[in-house]
């Protein structure tokens, strides 16, 4: 059993579930975006982070979802799962990162939830549009087309602020063929586009962060840049890694050898992949 797995037997039943958000039709010319995502004491961070950076990081999980599909961030729900550890002192400043983030995205708490549990759990819901029909999905990609990355990997030993490309997710608006967030590492992401695109990949070259290795950057995950397709005379902003080919849907390839889709999946996850 798999997130992936899960995720599929979950769309039979409810087929608004979507890519990196839901994407649901509204009676204005606009598309709206869902999204939600948990932050999980000692498996998204653990205490020796501040309360501010866990609050901050939570947030922007979720508003790279909306990143990744094009749309802009309206509203955000936070429920809460206080651990006995903490202090009002420590969730003032847990709401102080909620709101530093939301700021820089211009999105509004609008509520949530507070309860209690033996570890401190967050799961932060934004809601946010895209124009109707526009939204960025993965499926789009076709045989031909280039294969960029919004910025450098490495994983998330390299990136201490995550950074949500929401200028860079509106500009591919019309001109990308398939997006999604880089979240469970390179190339479990790009094997998750490739397969809704029924599409293979062939990557070129691959831009690291200081001091980051090919390792990392292709399994690590917690990188947030954007994955994207494009056709070959189409400019848009980015790195260009590679190429989408003909070959098994999913099926990715580097330096003429096969890279396994292995990265962060929290159905398979023993142990914490972050230090924050």
């Amino acid at each position: 059993m798999t997130e992936d797995t899960i995720v599929k037997k979950l769309r039979r039943r409810a087929p608004l579930i979507g890519d990196d958000c839901a994407v649901i039709p509204s009676p204005h010319n606009v598309d709206l975006l869902f999204t939600t995502d948990f932050s999980i004491e000692g498996v998204h961070f653990t205490r020796k982070s501040t309360a501010e950076e866990i609050g901050y990081r939570a947030v922007a999980r979720s508003i790279s979802d909306i990143a990744a599909m094009g749309g802009k961030p309206l509203y955000c729900l936070v429920s809460i799962a206080l651990a006995p550890w903490t202090r009002p002192r420590w969730i003032d400043g847990l709401y102080r990162g909620i709101h530093k983030m939301l700021r820089k995205a211009k999105a509004s708490l609008a509520g949530g939830d507070i309860s209690h549990a033996d570890q401190l759990v967050c799961d932060v819901m934004v809601c946010g549009f895209v124009a109707s029909g526009k939204a960025l999905l993965r499926s789009g990609a076709r045989r031909g087309d280039i294969l960029y990355v919004s910025g450098p990997l490495g994983g998330w030993r390299h990136r201490p602020v995550v950074v949500p490309q929401l200028a860079a997710g509106r500009k591919l608006i019309g001109k990308a063929t398939a997006c999604m967030d880089i979240s469970d590492g390179l190339a479990l992401d790009l094997h998750r586009l490739c397969n809704a695109s029924k599409v293979a990949a062939k990557l070129d070259s691959i831009p690291l962060l200081k001091s980051a290795t090919i390792e990392q950057a292709l399994h690590d995950g917690e990188d947030y840049e954007l994955l994207y397709t494009a056709p070959p005379r189409v400019r848009v902003p980015g790195i260009r890694i590679g190429t989408i080919v003909k070959g098994t849907p999913g099926a990715i390839t580097f330096r003429d050898g096969p890279v396994s889709p292995r990265g962060y999946d929290h159905m398979r996850a023993t142990t914490t992949i972050s230090p924050q």
